[in-house]
């Protein structure tokens, strides 16, 4: 039995990936609905499509959320959320409609950042003493800096360090507070993700590396957790670490 997917954002470089896998029925999944405001072969609201769904998937811009969230407990579809850059009132949102269907809310769709966030928290912990940086490049039409990721990452470290200071793109006079975690975001070329993780003491420094060598990686993630919340029967809110069993 195919998963059946609507797709918002499918006119969109991510969207129109999504497309393309599940046309040729990766994860055993099924296109039956593609959602974007350009219109052209796509619907420009998700509101006009009626017909059978099992899934919406989300990959257009996060401004949407509030009106695809709508929808989806409107119809009780699980939802996957692959946009980054939420504000502190759509995160509200977010959480709010996990309370009444499933939602899968995740900065990076990719397995292997999963894993390295998880390699990223044990490393934290081992080392609570640290200086911990995270260095993300990504390519020049990136309009979010930092990464979702990045801050994903540095959040889950700063949690297992109970909660240590974040400092996004250093700049200025003063110096390194002790156990702060800092980001640098760099953007350029046509460079689909990359995520360093620099842990150093006095002594030494562990290296944790993530890069995505095409954007394709990131349907391939979506497609996987839509197959994994057609099967989820309660309302919550699920992530990577959900999918993996974690």
């Amino acid at each position: 039995m195919s998963t059946k997917i609507i797709v918002n954002g499918a006119a969109g470089r991510m969207g129109s990936e999504v497309v393309r896998l599940a046309d040729t029925g990766y994860r055993g999944c099924k296109c039956v609905a593609k959602v974007d405001i350009s219109g052209g072969d796509c619907l420009t609201s998700i509101d006009e499509y009626t017909g059978e769904a099992d899934v919406i998937i989300d990959f257009s811009f996060h401004t949407a959320v509030g009106t695809l969230l709508d929808c989806a407990v409107q119809r009780k579809l699980p939802i996957v959320i692959a946009t980054t850059g939420h504000s502190v009132e759509e995160k509200a949102l977010i959480y709010a409609a996990a309370k009444k269907i499933p939602v899968f809310y995740s900065a990076n769709m990719s397995v292997g950042v999963a894993l390295l966030c998880e390699l990223a928290v044990k490393t934290a912990s081992v080392f609570p003493d640290a200086d911990i940086e995270i260095v993300e490049t990504h390519h020049n039409r990136k309009v979010d800096a930092p990464s979702g990721t990045a801050l994903m990452l540095a959040d889950a470290m700063s949690m297992a360090r109970g909660g240590t200071e974040i400092v996004r793109g250093r700049d200025g006079a003063a110096k390194r507070k002790p156990g702060e975690i800092g980001i640098s975001a760099v953007r350029r070329g046509n460079i689909a993700g990359i995520h360093e993780i620099y842990v150093s003491t006095g002594t030494q420094t562990i290296t944790l590396k993530h890069e995505a060598h095409d954007r394709s990686l990131f349907a391939e993630g979506a497609l996987a957790a839509a197959e994994f919340m057609k099967e989820c029967r309660m309302a919550g809110l699920y992530n990577m670490q959900s999918m993996l069993g974690d």
